[in-house]
């Protein structure tokens, strides 16, 4: 497409006071007039030719770096999308109308191959929202990445341009959030104890004035903040993962060379260690109601007492499968009879049913290798087929209302068990026992106990639990095994020969 540099004064003609154009004698000095670029366009659908065209330059060599900045813009267009080429004709008539300042070349290449607006500098906002429109992922993992992006990311650090964001943004953020969270403890330690107010100071039916004290004080309450979660260090780490993802999707397509992210120092989220029941701990909890620790697990002696109480629920096949084979809820509830094999004692957990919100969804296993298969102890095939016996009751009386998911634990009539149902049930018949608590997540650590416990090592629990890697199983449980191997260490010193057999005599 046809290009030019021309130069063109202002000057009228006295007489006639039409423009003089070429034709005015000063036009021989150099320093007379200016300099204009025009560039052909590709022609509208309808055939009529456009052109942008720029005037006011000084200098030649001004005009012609301009012109040849624009013949760069259309050069970024592919051959094969035209509407690459569309796309910057469109940004250049833009340009030329609003007389705007021409884009940098890189800048609009960057934004062209990632299919994001050609004008302005790309945000980290807009950055982060293009990424996730792209994701395909599960549902509670998306979830996971819009809540990231919603609450934290866009709010603090969204306004920044893409290619100038650095650590210290990323510093000044989790500072943040960290100040965040001492104002929100503040706020939740105001209202418990504007909670304790609002009741009766003596038992018993308050009087007028202990009434109207009590409604004022609920008046206050109504205006406080409601109970808010602070952003633990689990939270915030998952919120550094979200970032590094999404700024690492940036440096394969060119949009930024360096990802502040992966440079960051963060207090350790790790996964709090699974601590045992014993004895001295259930005491002490017993005396003070105080729970070592956010991840508890039943000795085998607790479990089988729970296993007791929950015998004659319908749901006892899935405590049972989750405490000994360490499924997840999900796996559960979402296990098909076809990929379990009562006759060969195997059980593939190739599905699960998650929630998105409240409202229960299908969908692959956690990671890939979740879906391995495992054994079947003969107990646990043992009450399988009683879940298939009880089950076909169940279908023959719903007749023609049973709807045949194929799932082995379901509703009454067939349908998908919603996973709170059994996390509701655990609850209730726990409730209903003197045993310590736990949750029903933490039968995953029971089993690994109880596997551990009959002579499995790491690697074995690590295939049990279908874990991704060895590390995630040893990082685990290195502090809960050691609690259940006083036998094994007690088997071991035994092994070692000794003349003398009593202990010595202390001094």
């Amino acid at each position: 497409m046809k290009g030019s540099t021309h130069r063109r004064c202002y000057c009228r003609d006295p007489h006639t006071g039409k423009p003089l154009g070429k034709n005015c004698p000063k036009l021989a000095g150099r320093k007379h007039g200016s300099y204009s670029i025009r560039q052909e366009l590709p022609p509208r659908e309808d055939g009529t030719r456009r052109s942008f065209s720029r005037a006011g330059y000084e200098t030649l060599k001004e005009a012609q770096a301009d012109l040849d900045h624009v013949r760069s813009l259309l050069a970024l267009a592919d051959a094969d999308d035209p509407d690459s080429l569309q796309r910057l004709v469109t940004l250049l008539e833009e340009i030329a109308d609003e007389k705007a300042p021409l884009p940098e070349i890189e800048e609009t290449r960057r934004r062209l191959r990632a299919g994001l607006g050609l004008r302005g500098s790309l945000t980290v906002g807009e950055w982060l929202d293009s990424w996730f429109a792209s994701k395909k992922r599960r549902k509670t993992t998306l979830n996971g990445y819009s809540s990231h992006i919603r609450v934290h990311l866009k709010p603090r650090i969204g306004h920044i341009r893409l290619d100038r964001l650095n650590v210290g943004h990323l510093v000044e953020m989790f500072d943040g959030i960290a100040d965040d969270n001492e104002v929100t403890t503040a706020e939740n330690r105001a209202r418990r104890e504007q909670v304790a107010r609002c009741k009766p100071r003596r038992p018993g039916r308050p009087v007028a004035a202990e009434r109207a004290r009590i409604a004022a004080e609920r008046a206050k309450l109504a205006e406080m903040k409601p109970f808010r979660k602070i952003t633990g260090p689990a939270t915030r780490q998952a919120v550094r993962r979200t970032l590094r993802a999404a700024l690492n999707s940036a440096i394969a397509q060119q949009l930024i060379t360096f990802n502040p992210a992966a440079h960051v120092e963060l207090e350790s989220g790790k996964r709090p260690k699974p601590l045992l029941w014993t004895d001295e701990r259930v005491r002490r909890w017993r005396e003070t109601g105080e729970v070592p620790g956010p991840v508890m697990v039943w000795t085998p002696q607790q479990f089988g007492a729970f296993l007791d109480a929950a015998e004659e629920d319908r749901l006892y096949a899935v405590f049972h499968l989750m405490g000994t084979r360490g499924l997840r809820r999900g796996e559960a509830v979402g296990q098909d009879w076809h990929e379990t094999d009562l006759d060969a004692g195997l059980i593939t957990p190739a599905k699960e049913i998650v929630v998105d919100g409240w409202d229960p969804y299908e969908s692959e296993p956690k990671t890939d290798g979740s879906a391995g298969t495992i054994a079947l102890d003969s107990v646990n095939i043992e009450v399988l087929r009683a879940q298939k016996a009880r089950q076909a009751k169940e279908r023959k009386k719903a007749g023609a209302a049973w709807q045949d998911t194929g799932k082995v634990f379901t509703k009454e009539d067939g349908s998908w068990l919603h996973p709170e149902a059994v996390s509701e049930t655990f609850r209730r018949i726990l409730a209903t026992t003197d045993l310590p608590p736990i949750t029903l997540r933490d039968l995953r650590h029971v089993s690994a106990t109880l596997t551990h416990g009959a002579g499995g090592d790491i690697h074995t629990i690590k295939e049990t639990l279908r874990h991704s890697t060895i590390t995630l199983t040893s990082d685990t449980y290195t502090s809960l095994l050691p609690e259940v191997d006083r036998a094994v260490a007690e088997a071991a010193a035994a092994l070692i020969p000794r003349r003398r057999q009593e202990p010595p005599a202390a001094g």
